[in-house]
């Protein structure tokens, strides 16, 4: 499952990107906070640090954008997840 939500953060977060003024923006935004909300059920506080860094790490590689200021999208699913 796990594979399936980075590829789908990958897809996301590189349509926001390189799309800023889309109408679809906020679609894909839910997306990704909702993505955040299956990881913490899945595997808790852990599962959605793996997830986010390793997605922040591939953006960067591939796109050479840097997505850490949208950590903030998952702030409120965990008490321990405020950035």
């Amino acid at each position: 499952m796990d594979a399936y939500l980075e590829e789908e953060l990958i897809d996301l977060f590189t349509f926001y990107l390189q799309n800023f003024n889309s109408d679809e923006l906020g679609t894909r935004k839910e997306r990704v906070v909702q993505i955040g909300r299956e990881l913490y059920e899945d595997g808790g506080l852990d599962a959605m640090e793996n997830m986010f860094y390793s997605v922040e790490i591939r953006i960067k590689e591939e796109i050479g954008s840097d997505i850490s200021k949208y950590r903030s999208w998952w702030n409120g699913i965990s008490e321990g997840w405020n950035y």
